[in-house]
């Protein structure tokens, strides 16, 4: 085994998950490359390895470490190199000179046991003395920290956010309760504590493992989108997690509830914060709810004025939602496709400009509010953008930061909200913390389009709550009443018969018996029938599928239409990753919301013309770029907003070329392509089938098997969702 001795002038890569590291050592005034896992270490630091010298085929000789040291510099250009590498904030190269000259080779133990002595330099005062004695002192602690962390598989990311917590204190935590890592920072679950806590020898019946463990079953239950769970179906579901024989449910429950972790309501279970979030978003409605005494006869004078101008007739309902959005401080308005939601928009908008107020626009995703902007004629933002999101937060609900809320409200006299049925109870806990009371607050939406992917039932608990003004609209207009997909999603919504033989411009059935059959006249569709038929790229012609997996899930869907519509080819750079393979050319989108993902609107010549943060789940783009030596992915997304991910991001993206009905929420396309094929009975059902079709701007194409059409139309029974936001309405309502 061959041994270097040097310090670190260069880091070339790191992968600061697993700390895979490519850098350069100089060592007796030359460079050698050195690649291995090394938790912790910096530029500047001198160190002593042992493992072997390799040639590899393109970058060389260099080394392959398999043992480090970190040890103190021997000589004093190595300790000025060190101190002035910027390891040290504060200390310049020049300073770093300064310090060595004075003290030479005692520069480092002077540091750490009289560190007012560098108060002798010329331009360290007594403070920045003690702080730079302190960064010794904690990158020391901190490397120790990471090195005893990484036993544990815990990745380099997890390991600087675990020592920021908590500091020296992670080795008393980690010995006395892991779990409390898993209440406290995000991205250690339940499931990476209790492993911690296997290897430290905490007892499998420890109350601190229970309570975890009951916490996590709530989480988890969470992403299914409920609220609560019932207090039989948490017995259940921690039983299963924690493999213990007789489990006394309700001493723990009772100290988790002493310990306000969890409320407890009749037989229901809530994580607190999910319970109180509910109680605001009911509070802050109630605040909202206000009539004013205004002449309802000289509004609809008014009214009709603004008819005239836009040159509309609205009937007696849509009347009614513009009346009931001047006289109250809160309005849901709802309907199905055709109903003149849009139009019952646009009109409100225009009487309340004519009364000149402030009017803002928002939607839960991008394409949502794109739609919004396109129907209106005004500018609409996502929710997100509206409130200012501040672009530090973490990947989790409970830590969102909005720069607008209750201390610095949105300026606003009106505010609409389009595509309702998708937001969670957390987004709309911080849009009613933006809005003052006073403000009017119109939401829009269709209570029979899919729930939210976060947790709860925010419209459908509202509508249901019979507490406020709600504005049904239920008319098909005459020039809606002419498309297939309107009719024939009323038609779906009510469990009506569709008839699939029947001819139609805009609602087509092709018959095909097998998953194959059904991939080919899919790919057929895409890449020669709908372009020209409905005016639109490829690209913008979508496959929904009820599911993730199986012979016609978004998984393999999306690898066979790949390898049809965007080939292999010379001129294509690939990124292959653990999930499959990524193209330059290939429709992508993201699955999470990122906050900090930087992007960047570029115009002619590529001249960035705007900036901001944060890209969103279900934004749809196609990848520019893939360049492997500097390991980065250019996608453009809609709007021609540019995003550059690291290979190491990659994780949030996902082939579109098929996607869920789920991810399709607040999206319009000018065609959509809709497989039906056998799959689970829970997934198969009317909600999901009329979100589908609804999602059609001009053509709904069905290909497949007729029978699965009726079966997922007769099939009424929408996965139950858990939630108390009408029940928190109603308790409030009786208060006030």
């Amino acid at each position: 085994m061959d041994t270097l001795k040097g310090y670190v002038e260069k880091i070339v890569f790191r992968n600061s998950e697993n700390g895979y590291t490519v850098m350069s050592v100089n060592a007796d005034g030359e460079d050698m490359p050195c690649v291995g896992i090394f938790p912790y270490i910096s530029e500047g630091e001198f160190i002593e390895v042992r493992g072997e010298y390799t040639n590899h085929p393109t970058y060389g000789i260099q080394m392959k470490i398999s043992e480090y040291e970190i040890v103190p510099p021997e000589d004093e250009i190595s300790m000025i190199r060190y101190l002035g590498s910027g390891a040290i904030k504060g200390i310049k190269n020049s300073t770093a000179t300064k310090i060595v000259n004075k003290f030479k080779k005692d520069t480092f133990r002077i540091m750490e046991e009289e560190p007012e002595r560098l108060a002798e330099i010329k331009g360290i005062s007594l403070k920045k003395a003690m702080e730079i004695s302190e960064q010794m002192e904690e990158k020391k602690d901190m490397r120790k920290a990471m090195i005893f962390l990484s036993q544990y598989g815990i990745s380099m990311t997890l390991s600087v956010k675990i020592y920021q917590y908590y500091g020296p204190g992670i080795y008393e935590v980690i010995k006395v309760n892991p779990y409390r890592m898993a209440d406290d920072i995000d991205g250690i679950g339940f499931k990476m504590a209790d492993e911690i806590a296997s290897h430290v020898g905490i007892s499998a019946d420890s109350d601190f493992r229970i309570e975890s463990g009951i916490l996590y079953a709530l989480q988890q239950s969470a992403v299914s989108g409920n609220v609560y769970i019932p207090r039989q179906q948490l017995a259940q579901k921690a039983q299963e997690l924690l493999n213990l024989g007789e489990l006394d449910l309700d001493r723990h429950l009772t100290n988790m509830s002493v310990s306000k972790k969890i409320i407890i309501k009749d037989d229901k279970i809530y994580a607190a914060n999910f319970y109180y979030t509910e109680l605001s978003i009911a509070r802050h409605l109630i605040d909202l709810n206000v009539k004013s005494e205004a002449d309802e006869k000289k509004i609809v004078e008014k009214l009709g004025k603004v008819e005239e101008q836009e040159g509309i007739l609205l009937e007696t309902m849509q009347e009614r939602a513009v009346i009931e959005s001047v006289k109250c401080g809160l309005v849901i308005i709802t309907g199905g496709p055709g109903t003149g939601k849009t139009t019952t928009i646009r009109t409100i908008i225009r009487y309340f400009e004519s009364e000149d107020m402030e009017i803002r626009l928002a939607a839960p995703t991008g394409r949502a509010a794109k739609r919004m902007k396109e129907a209106t004629g005004m500018e609409a933002q996502t929710i997100h953008r509206m409130l200012e999101l501040n672009g530090n937060p973490e990947n989790d609900n409970k830590a969102m930061q909005f720069e607008r809320n209750e201390q610095n409200p949105l300026e606003a006299d009106v505010i609409i909200i389009d595509e309702m049925s998708m937001v969670d109870i957390f987004l709309m806990n911080a849009l009613l913390k933006a809005i003052m009371t006073g403000t009017r607050l119109i939401l829009v939406g269709d209570i029979n389009q899919l729930p939210s992917v976060g947790p709860g039932n925010v419209l459908k608990d509202i509508i249901h709550s019979e507490c406020f003004n709600v504005v049904q609209l239920e008319k098909i207009f005459r020039q809606a009443a002419t498309s297939d997909i309107v009719i024939n999603a009323h038609k779906i919504n009510r469990g009506e018969e569709v008839d699939l033989v029947r001819r139609s411009r805009d609602f087509l059935y092709i018959r095909r018996d097998t998953a194959d059959a059904i991939i080919a006249a899919t790919l057929t569709l895409i890449k020669e029938k709908l372009p020209p038929y409905v005016e639109a790229d490829r690209n913008d012609i979508q496959v929904l599928t009820p599911m993730r997996k199986g012979l016609l899930g978004v998984e393999r869907l999306n690898q066979v239409l790949q390898n049809f519509l965007n080939p292999a080819g010379e001129g294509k750079t690939e990124k292959e990753t653990p999930s499959g393979i990524f193209r330059e050319g290939d429709k992508v989108m993201q699955i999470k919301n990122d906050y900090q993902m930087e992007w960047e609107i570029r115009g002619k010549y590529g001249v960035v013309i705007d900036k901001g943060m944060g890209v969103f789940n279900g934004d749809v783009g196609v990848i520019k770029t893939i360049n492997p030596h500097t390991e980065y992915m250019e996608v453009e997304f809609e709007e021609n907003k540019y995003v550059v991910y690291t290979f190491k991001q990659l994780d949030e993206l996902e082939l579109a070329y098929a996607i869920t009905i789920h991810k399709s929420q607040g999206s319009e396309y000018p065609a959509i392509v809709l497989p039906l094929y056998n799959g689970p009975r829970m997934l198969m059902n009317r909600n999901l089938l009329y979100t589908a079709v609804t999602r059609a701007k001009k053509c709904v194409c069905l290909v497949g098997i007729a029978g699965v059409f009726k079966d997922m139309a007769a099939n009424d029974k929408e996965q139950e969702r858990y939630s108390g936001l009408k029940e928190r309405i109603c308790e409030l309502r009786e208060v006030v």
